[in-house]
């Protein structure tokens, strides 16, 4: 269900250290401790925000040895992006007719 999908995904996107690691991810695939490295947080910690990720379907991960890479998986983005997009075209139709009635009336 899409509901489902967009609350997973603004849900994740709500945190800024995850926005945080999803802009790091823009420029390629990253190790979770090189995501964690910034927030000085334990590799424990930044694992609980890529599960958070990873279940939003934002990233996708895989393991090399013991170590784990995330990259974005951008898909998500663009559903979100559509969704808030049918929000935009209603406000700005909304005002645009306010600013017709408000031209016509000359008070």
């Amino acid at each position: 269900m899409v509901d489902n999908q967009l609350d997973a995904t603004f849900s994740a996107l709500a945190d800024p250290t995850r926005r945080g690691m999803l802009a790091a991810l823009t420029l390629g695939e990253k190790p979770v401790s090189e995501l964690a490295e910034p927030y000085r947080m334990s590799l424990a910690g930044a694992a609980k925000h890529v599960e958070v990720l990873a279940r939003a379907g934002l990233i996708e991960r895989r393991k090399v040895g013991r170590q784990q890479f995330c990259r974005l998986e951008a898909s998500r983005l663009k559903e979100a992006s559509d969704w808030l997009a049918q929000w935009e075209r209603f406000w700005t139709t909304r005002l645009d007719a306010l600013e017709t009635e408000l031209k016509r009336d000359p008070a």
